[in-house]
C-alpha cells in the first residue's frame, strides 16, 4: 500500500508570519515557515487560508515556504472576512471551505495548524477538527527555547477521538461517579433500580437545562436529590445563582402569588414594601417547587409563561421582570390525575414532564436500609459531636426488623432518621443496646399501626358532628367509617373511587368512580376536602 500524503490545513498569521522585513525575516520565528523546518515532520501540501486583503503576505510565505521545503506545494485560499473576531463570520467562511474541500482520506493524512490566527479563528477550526468536518488532527507550534529566534521551535499533535486516550478517559469516568456519589450523598446504595435511576439523573443534570420532575411519595428523599442536582451543576459552574426551596403545600390565596413572583408595595392588606419574589432570587440558579400539585391555577399559569419566557408581572405590577432559573419541581400526587380531574394544567404538566423520575420509597429500597443505617448514624454524631453505636446484636436485630415485611416505612426516610435518632439519644453509653432497638420496633408497629389516623371507632366523630352521628343506623356507620378510612389513605379522590368500587366499576362502560364517591359523601353532609382535611 502506497504511503499517505502529509497535507496541512492553516490560516496565514498576519501578525507572527509578518514579523521582520527582507533578510532580517530570516532571524525571526514564524509559524508557517518553520512548521516545514521539522525534519521529522515531512509535508506534502500547506493549504494556506488567508484573508483577501492579506494576499501580498500570503504569496511571500508561500515563496519563504518553498525556499526551506521545495517538495511541498502550497496552496493559497483567501477568504473574504471583514472581521476576524466575529465567531459567526469566521466559522461560516471555515465551514464554507471545509465544505467544498475534497478531502481524501484514504490517500492523505490531515493536520489542522492552530497556533496563528485570532483566537476565534482558533477556536473554530478546533471545532470543524471535533466535528470531523475536517477529518484530521490538531498540530500545536511553538517557538524555539532559549536565544536562537530563527529555529524550528517544537510541535505537538493533538488527536481529538478521546478513547484513545486511557488518562482523559479516566478522568471523566472518575468524575462521573463522583457526581454520581454525590447525588446518592455518598451512599453505595444497592438497588439496582434505584441506581440506573440516578445515573440517568447525573447525565440530565449536566446536559440540561430543562424542568426536572421528582415524583415519589413524601420522605423519599426529593428535596435531597434536588438541593444534589443544584450542586453539581453550581460545580460545573452551569449556575451562578442559588438554591431556592419552597414547599407549595404553605401556600394559599394571595400569599401564594406574592411569595413564588414578587410584590409591589401595597399590592394587598400587609404588602408594606415590595418583595422581590422566589422566581426572581433563584434567577441562574435551580428554584426548587416541592408538592407543586398544591399550587392553584392562576399560579400555575403564571408559572408557566415563567417557564417558557422567563418573564412575569410581580403582584399588583404593571411591569415584566426577568428570572432565568432551572425548575425542579417534587410532588407525591399523580399529576396526569389531577389534571384529568382539572386540578393541575395541562400544558404546565406538558412543560415540566420532560425528564421525570419516580423515586421509589424505603419499603421498595430494602436493600439500602443498612448503608443508609450507617449514614444516617454519622450524621447524628457530627450533628451532636457524640460517638455512638450500635452492639453487633442490636444492629442485626435492628436490620432484621427493618427489611422484614413487617417495617412500613410510611414515612420513609423520615421514619429512619427519626428511630436513629431517639436510639442514639437512649443509647446508655453511646452504645445502642438489644433493649434499645426493641423498644424503638415496637414504638414503630404501632406507629404504622395507626399510621397517624383516629383509632377505630374514632373516624365518624372526627368527621360528623354528634346530631348527625345519632340519625346513622349501624348500618351506614360501619359503611362510612370504612369509606372514610380509604379515603385518608388515597392521594386523590379519583384513587380512592377506584378502590372502593373496583369490582362493579368493571361492569360499567364509562366508569365515574370520582362522581359517584363525591355523591356518596355529599349524603352524609361532607366533600372530600373536609374528609382528608381532618
Amino acid at each position: 500500500m502506497a504511503k499517505k500524503q502529509l497535507v496541512v490545513i492553516g490560516l496565514l498569521g498576519s501578525v507572527l508570519d509578518r514579523r521582520g522585513r527582507g533578510e532580517q525575516r530570516w532571524e525571526r520565528w514564524r509559524p508557517s515557515v518553520a512548521l516545514h523546518r521539522h525534519e521529522d515532520l515531512l509535508i506534502d501540501r500547506f493549504e494556506m487560508i488567508h484573508e483577501q486583503s492579506w494576499a501580498r503576505l500570503a504569496d511571500s510565505i508561500r515563496k519563504d515556504i518553498g525556499e526551506i521545503s521545495p517538495e511541498t506545494e502550497v496552496r493559497l485560499h483567501p477568504v473574504e472576512l471583514e472581521d476576524p473576531w466575529d465567531f459567526e463570520e469566521v466559522y461560516g467562511a471555515l465551514h464554507q471551505f471545509t465544505r467544498s474541500y475534497p478531502f481524501d482520506t484514504e490517500k492523505e493524512d490531515y493536520l489542522v495548524h492552530i497556533t496563528t490566527g485570532t483566537h476565534v479563528i482558533q477556536i473554530c477550526l478546533f471545532l470543524l477538527t471535533e466535528a470531523r468536518y475536517i477529518p484530521g488532527r490538531l498540530i500545536q507550534t511553538s517557538p524555539p527555547k532559549g536565544g536562537n529566534r530563527s529555529g524550528s521551535g517544537d510541535y505537538s499533535l493533538v488527536d481529538l477521538d478521546l478513547s484513545r486516550y486511557d488518562g482523559i478517559a479516566a478522568r471523566f469516568k472518575q468524575e462521573t461517579r463522583d457526581d454520581i456519589a454525590k447525588l446518592k450523598s455518598g451512599i453505595e446504595t444497592r438497588n439496582e433500580e434505584f441506581n440506573r435511576l440516578i445515573e440517568q439523573i447525573e447525565k440530565v443534570s449536566i446536559r440540561s437545562h430543562e424542568p426536572i420532575l421528582l415524583m415519589g411519595p413524601t420522605g423519599a428523599g426529593k428535596s435531597q436529590l434536588a438541593k444534589r442536582i443544584f450542586e453539581i451543576k453550581k460545580e460545573r459552574q452551569y449556575l451562578s445563582g442559588q438554591f431556592v426551596e419552597v414547599n407549595c403545600a404553605t401556600l394559599r390565596g394571595d400569599t401564594a402569588m406574592a411569595t413564588l413572583f414578587g410584590h409591589t408595595k401595597g399590592a394587598f392588606t400587609g404588602a408594606t414594601e415590595a418583595r422581590a419574589g422566589l422566581l426572581r432570587q433563584a434567577d441562574s440558579g435551580v428554584l426548587f417547587l416541592d408538592e407543586i400539585g398544591e399550587i392553584g391555577l392562576d399560579e400555575q399559569a403564571m408559572l408557566l409563561r415563567a417557564i417558557e419566557e422567563k418573564r412575569f408581572l410581580p403582584l399588583g405590577s404593571d411591569t415584566e421582570v426577568e428570572s432565568d432559573f432551572q425548575l425542579i419541581c417534587g410532588t407525591n400526587r399523580d399529576l396526569h390525575e389531577s389534571a384529568a380531574e382539572g386540578n393541575f394544567r395541562e400544558d404546565l404538566l406538558s412543560r415540566i414532564d420532560l425528564w421525570t423520575y419516580r423515586l421509589p420509597g424505603l419499603a421498595d429500597r430494602v436493600e439500602d436500609i443498612e448503608p443508609n443505617l450507617d449514614y444516617e448514624l454519622n450524621r447524628y454524631m457530627l450533628r451532636n459531636n457524640l460517638y455512638v453505636q450500635f452492639s453487633a446484636e442490636a444492629r442485626e436485630e435492628f436490620l432484621r426488623f427493618a427489611t422484614s415485611k413487617q417495617a412500613k416505612w410510611s414515612a420513609n426516610f423520615r421514619d429512619l432518621i427519626g428511630a436513629v435518632t431517639r436510639m442514639a439519644t437512649l443509647a446508655p453509653g453511646g452504645r445502642i443496646t438489644e433493649e434499645v432497638v426493641q423498644a424503638e420496633t415496637e414504638s414503630l408497629r404501632k406507629k404504622w399501626s395507626t399510621d397517624g389516623r383516629p383509632p377505630k371507632g374514632q373516624t365518624l366523630t372526627v368527621s360528623l358532628p354528634r346530631e348527625l352521628m345519632d340519625q346513622l343506623d349501624d348500618f351506614d356507620r360501619v359503611q362510612l367509617e370504612f369509606v372514610l378510612t380509604i379515603c385518608r389513605e388515597c392521594r386523590s379522590l379519583s384513587e380512592a373511587g377506584r378502590r372502593l368500587y373496583a369490582v362493579s366499576r368493571s361492569k360499567r362502560k364509562t366508569p365515574n368512580d370520582a362522581d359517584r364517591l363525591r355523591k356518596y359523601l355529599a349524603r352524609f353532609g361532607l366533600s372530600w376536602e373536609e374528609v382528608v382535611a381532618d
